[in-house]
C-alpha cells in the first residue's frame, strides 16, 4: 500500500513522558502527544508502526535484530538488543537483573534498553490484546537509510544528522516537520530526535517497503511476530 492509497498510517516513537504519534493520511498530517500507548493508539488507523520491540525471546536473542544490525554498519549499535519479559517481571533493579542473566547463560541487557523496559512491556500488553489490529515493529534508523539511498547518516543528536533527516521527511511529503519541531514539541517533553523517529515510522507503515527477516517471520512464545519494518 503506496503513499495516497487511503491507508491511514501511524507511527509512534517513545519519549520521557509518553508516545509522540504521527498520522499520515493522504494529504492530512497530525502529530499528536500521548501520555500512554492505548491513548496514541485510539486514533484511527489501518496500520500502524512503533518503534519498540514486539515479540520478545526468553534470552533476548532475535533474529530481526542481528539482521537490522547488519544492516546499519557501521552504526549497528543503533539497535537494541535483549529484549526479555522476565527482566522487567521479575526484576526491578538492572543489576540484579544482569546478575540474573548471566546465571541464566545469557547475555546482559543494555542500560539504554533496561529504561525502555516500561515501554517495551507497554506495548507488549497491548499487541497481544489487540492481535485483530496491523501494529508492526519498525526501526526510524532503517527507514532513514532507505530514504537515503542506503548511505548511512550522522547521528540523529547532531546538527548535520538532525538536518538531513527533517530534509528526508520533507522529500517524503511531510512539510509540516519543520513547524512541528519549532514548536508543535516545545512543552512536551519531547525531544527533536523523537518527532523524527515518529514520522519516519510512520511512513514505514504507510509505504511499506521491506523488513528482516524476509518472508514468513518467526513467532514467540506468545506468537506475536519478530519481525522489523522499513
Amino acid at each position: 500500500m503506496s503513499a495516497g492509497s487511503g491507508c491511514r498510517a501511524l507511527g509512534l516513537d517513545g519519549f520521557s513522558k509518553g508516545w509522540v504519534a504521527v498520522l499520515l493520511d493522504g494529504d492530512v498530517h497530525e502529530i499528536r502527544f500521548c501520555s500512554d500507548v492505548a491513548g496514541a493508539l485510539s486514533i484511527g488507523f489501518d496500520r500502524a508502526a512503533i518503534d519498540i520491540p514486539i515479540g520478545m525471546t526468553d534470552d533476548g536473542e532475535r533474529a530481526c535484530d542481528l539482521l537490522a544490525r547488519e544492516r546499519l554498519r557501521p552504526h549497528s549499535s543503533r539497535v537494541f538488543t535483549g529484549a526479555r519479559r522476565w527482566l522487567w517481571a521479575e526484576f526491578s533493579d538492572p543489576d540484579a537483573a544482569n546478575r540474573d542473566a548471566l546465571r541464566r547463560g545469557q547475555k546482559r541487557v543494555s542500560r539504554q534498553l533496561w529504561h525502555l523496559g516500561l515501554k517495551i512491556i507497554e506495548v507488549d500488553t497491548f499487541v497481544r490484546a489487540n492481535r485483530a489490529r496491523d501494529i508492526r515493529e519498525a526501526h526510524p534508523e532503517l527507514v532513514f537509510l532507505r530514504l537515503n539511498a542506503g548511505r548511512p547518516l550522522p547521528s540523529k543528536k547532531s546538527e548535520p544528522g538532525i538536518e538531513l533527516r527533517r530534509k528526508l521527511l520533507r522529500r517524503q511529503g511531510i512539510g509540516d516537520i519543520d513547524k512541528w519541531l519549532a514548536g508543535g514539541r516545545i512543552g512536551t517533553g519531547a525531544k527533536s530526535d523523537d518527532v523524527l523517529d515518529a514520522c519516519a515510522v510512520a511512513i514505514a507503515a504507510r509505504d511499506v517497503a521491506g523488513c528482516v527477516p524476509d518472508g514468513v517471520p518467526p513467532r514467540d512464545a506468545y506468537g506475536l511476530t519478530m519481525q522489523i519494518w522499513f
